[in-house]
This record gives structure tokens, C-alpha cells and sequence, in this order.
């Protein structure tokens, strides 16, 4: 894949001149370069979201899923229930596991570790994508390791590559706000660094529509832009929109749906070294996340199965959505499905 260097927008005041532009010109600009990349096609996988547990050590004000007094449904699953739902999924057609959760002290490094050998003993041809790097950080504290020995720990046990949660906005000051004792930016970058030393890949995200502001975005870009050149294993970047029910930011201003689709196609102008975009229909909606497949985005995401986390705060993932929907709506929207694994090699077009 050719790769842009569009060193004129490292400047994060020209970089932030970007969302003046119009609506039409940016969209066209970010859609030109998603052309190049990928023609028509829009990527999707078969996936199953797992979430063993939403008992939570850590409070974040925008978090909906976490046992509080938000959400008083405290669950635990044990390793039997999760391969029942393993297996489960595998029959409905899934090849990669999902699988992110809280900050629970009852689980510990060893417990995830025997889940994952026991997942891949069982179903070798998954692909398991777990623990954030939020995750990592507090189970390195939990067991009193090092980032280098849970993450080599899990390549060991079968963990294939990890999810991008956990990055919220890097700002530390609005980390204070909004997820005060969580892992800070600079060990979520590490962490993904070691994990790509490995040679293994990951997915970055972003958090946005809260109470940051685009300033706050273009850092946060800009800081993945720059790990990605030294890291090099981001496959993926996923703009994840803020959901508003049950938490406890008490956001009343929200991007528009031009804001959205704004930020977005930034993200593809200034990530040139990230492959992919991807339009996370669960927090976006189904619709949108189709419209942004024209301003930069490339991929959907997948048919997830069940989704607990963004569901929590009031997304309408909580279900999933069939293959043969996903399908469909893409062919609908002027767009070629083509089915992935989740390194993004290609199983199927359609």
C-alpha cells in the first residue's frame, strides 16, 4: 500500500486548521485517499465480543458498562460459561474472539492466561484479540509484573493480536476528569510498543464527543501518528463516538453529525501510516458508519454477535447484526463487502 507523507499537517495548528475546511472538501480529500488504498471496498469481519466481567476496581465517569451504582448488575462469567458462548459463536460462523472486560481484582494475570490456552486449545483456528492496554496495565499491578512479562505471557498463551481500548483521549488533565487512575497515555503507548516488538499487531482508538476538544483530538492523532512510526504495528484506527446513557460525565453538548463525519476524515488525512479507519457501527449507528465509508473510513467492523460495553451506555449493538445484513447494507450503500480475517487478509468479496 502506497503510504501518504503529509508532513505539512505534523504541525498540530495546521493539522487543526483542517476541521474549517467544508464539510464537501474535506470528505473528498480524506475519501481520495481511502480510493487510492481501497477502491470500493468496505472491510468486515465475523466476530464474537466476550466480555467475562464488568466488576470494576477503576470509576470512569463515561462508562455505562462497569458494576456501579449505575449499572448494579455486578456479573462474573466462569471459564465454563465463556467456551459455552465460544462455542456458540463458532457454530454462528465466528473466527475471532473479542475479548475485554473490567478491571476485576478477583481475576488475576493466571486466570486469563489458563482462559486463553484453554480457548485456543479448544478452537485453534480462532482468532482470540484481547485485553486492552488498560487492562494490561492493571493486571501488571495486580501481579506485580512487568508490561513485558504479561504481554509475552499472553503471545504465549495464544492471544493473536490486541484490541485498542483503553486509549480514551490522551490529554492527561482530561484523563483526571474522566478516567482518573487508569493506565496514563505514555504507558498505553509503551505498552502497545512492547506489544508490537513482539511482532504482534494492534488496534488504537479514540474517544471523542465527551468534553474534549478538537484540539484534544488533533494531539491524540498526532501522538498515534508518531508511535506508529516507531512502532509500526497499528492495523487499525477506530474513532470511537461517546455514548451518553448511564454515566457520569453529563455531556449535554454533542458533535453533530458533520462533526462526526469531520473527525473521522481527519483521522485518514493525518494516520497515513495507519492502514485502516474503521467506522465502528456500534457506537456510530449502522447508517453513519456507512456514510463515513465516504469520508475516509474503510472499514465497518463486524457482526460482533453480542456487545455489552457500548450497549451499556445506549448503543444498539448490544444483539450484533447478521452477516447477510452487513452485507446488504454495504452493497446498498455503492460499496464491495469483502469479508476479512483480523489481520485484514482477505477471505471473500462480495
Amino acid at each position: 500500500m502506497k503510504i501518504h507523507k503529509r508532513t505539512d499537517f505534523l504541525d498540530p495548528k495546521k493539522a487543526l486548521e483542517l476541521y474549517e475546511l467544508d464539510i464537501f472538501t474535506l470528505g473528498e480529500l480524506a475519501n481520495s485517499i481511502r480510493a487510492e488504498y481501497y477502491d470500493k471496498q468496505v472491510f468486515f469481519n465475523s466476530n464474537r465480543h466476550i466480555n467475562p466481567t464488568n466488576e470494576c476496581a477503576s470509576i470512569c465517569k463515561f462508562c455505562g458498562f462497569s458494576a456501579h451504582r449505575k449499572n448494579p448488575n455486578a456479573y462474573t462469567m466462569t471459564k465454563e460459561e465463556i467456551l459455552k458462548i465460544a462455542e456458540d459463536s463458532v457454530s454462528s460462523g465466528a473466527l475471532e474472539f473479542h475479548i475485554v472486560g473490567a478491571h476485576n481484582p478477583k481475576l488475576n494475570l493466571s486466570w486469563y492466561l489458563d482462559l486463553f490456552s484453554t480457548l485456543k486449545s479448544r478452537f485453534p483456528n480462532i482468532h482470540i484479540k484481547a485485553l486492552t492496554a488498560a487492562e494490561v496495565h492493571y493486571l501488571s499491578t495486580l501481579d506485580g509484573k512487568s508490561y513485558e512479562e504479561v504481554l509475552e505471557a499472553m503471545a504465549e498463551s495464544g492471544v493473536d493480536s490486541m484490541p485498542g481500548g483503553g486509549a480514551e483521549i490522551f490529554d492527561e488533565d482530561l484523563r483526571t476528569i474522566i478516567c482518573k487512575g487508569k493506565v496514563d497515555s505514555k504507558n498505553w503507548l509503551k505498552i502497545h510498543e512492547i506489544w508490537h516488538s513482539l511482532g504482534k499487531q494492534s488496534n488504537a482508538t479514540m474517544l471523542f464527543g465527551h468534553i474534549e476538544t478538537r484540539k484534544h483530538r488533533i494531539d491524540h492523532l498526532l501522538r498515534l501518528y508518531h508511535q506508529q512510526e516507531k512502532s509500526g504495528g497499528f492495523n487499525a484506527f477506530i474513532p470511537l463516538l461517546y455514548q451518553k446513557e448511564n454515566n457520569f460525565l453529563k455531556v449535554t453538548n454533542f458533535p453533530s453529525g458533520q462533526e462526526i463525519l469531520k473527525t473521522i476524515a481527519i483521522a485518514r488525512i493525518l494516520l497515513p501510516n495507519i492502514p485502516h479507519i474503521k467506522a465502528y457501527w456500534a457506537t456510530l449507528g449502522l447508517n453513519l458508519a456507512l456514510v463515513a465509508q465516504e469520508f475516509g473510513a474503510d472499514d465497518i467492523d463486524g457482526t460482533i454477535q453480542r456487545e455489552s460495553i457500548q450497549s451499556a451506555s445506549g448503543s444498539k449493538s448490544a444483539h450484533g447484526v447478521s452477516k447477510e445484513k452487513l452485507i446488504a447494507q454495504i452493497k446498498d450503500a455503492g460499496f464491495t463487502p469483502v469479508e476479512r480475517d483480523s489481520l485484514y487478509q482477505v477471505i471473500q468479496s462480495f
